[in-house]
């Protein structure tokens, strides 16, 4: 990312596999922006060598700031927090309320149940557009770049 001038925006965190990835950017020479809630800074888990580090009030606002400061959104193997934040960014695309292309990243088929689930849902008709449309799947993050176009 560092390489290619591209900034991290993501949740804040100094703990786990975003907080090992914003030392990376940060270490490479990169620029790292954290969006964290208040309640997390409260619990002293945000990251304090951030390039930027806003402190909003709660989950709801960090999700509206980090997707109106990203161009895209990579989602990577992660819990509950991931999968909220994943399925609000494809609503809001599905809504047109935005139309920031998203990634999934299926390393080791960690996302294997949910595209099957996701699957589901189209063929039985619950969603208004193929889900194609808002959402990209790689296996690896190297297949990132040639969507980047790098």
């Amino acid at each position: 990312m560092a390489s290619h001038n591209i900034t991290l925006v993501y949740g804040g965190g100094s703990v786990g596999i975003m907080g090992t990835i914003a030392d990376e950017v940060l270490l490479n020479g990169g620029k790292v922006i954290g969006v964290i809630p208040q309640v997390l800074v409260d619990w002293e888990r945000e990251h304090k060598s951030l390039s930027e580090l806003l402190v909003v009030d709660n989950m709801h606002t960090r999700k509206k700031k980090m997707y109106d400061l990203c161009d895209a959104a990579v989602i990577l193997a992660g819990g509950f927090g991931t999968l909220d934040e994943m399925f609000e960014m494809v609503t809001w695309n599905q809504l047109s309320i935005h139309d920031k292309r998203i990634y999934i990243i299926n390393s080791d088929g960690f996302y294997n149940h949910l595209i099957g689930h996701i699957n589901q849902m189209q063929q039985e008709e619950f969603l208004y557009e193929a889900a194609r449309e808002r959402l990209t799947i790689v296996n690896e993050p190297s297949e990132l770049v040639k969507h980047f176009g790098f």
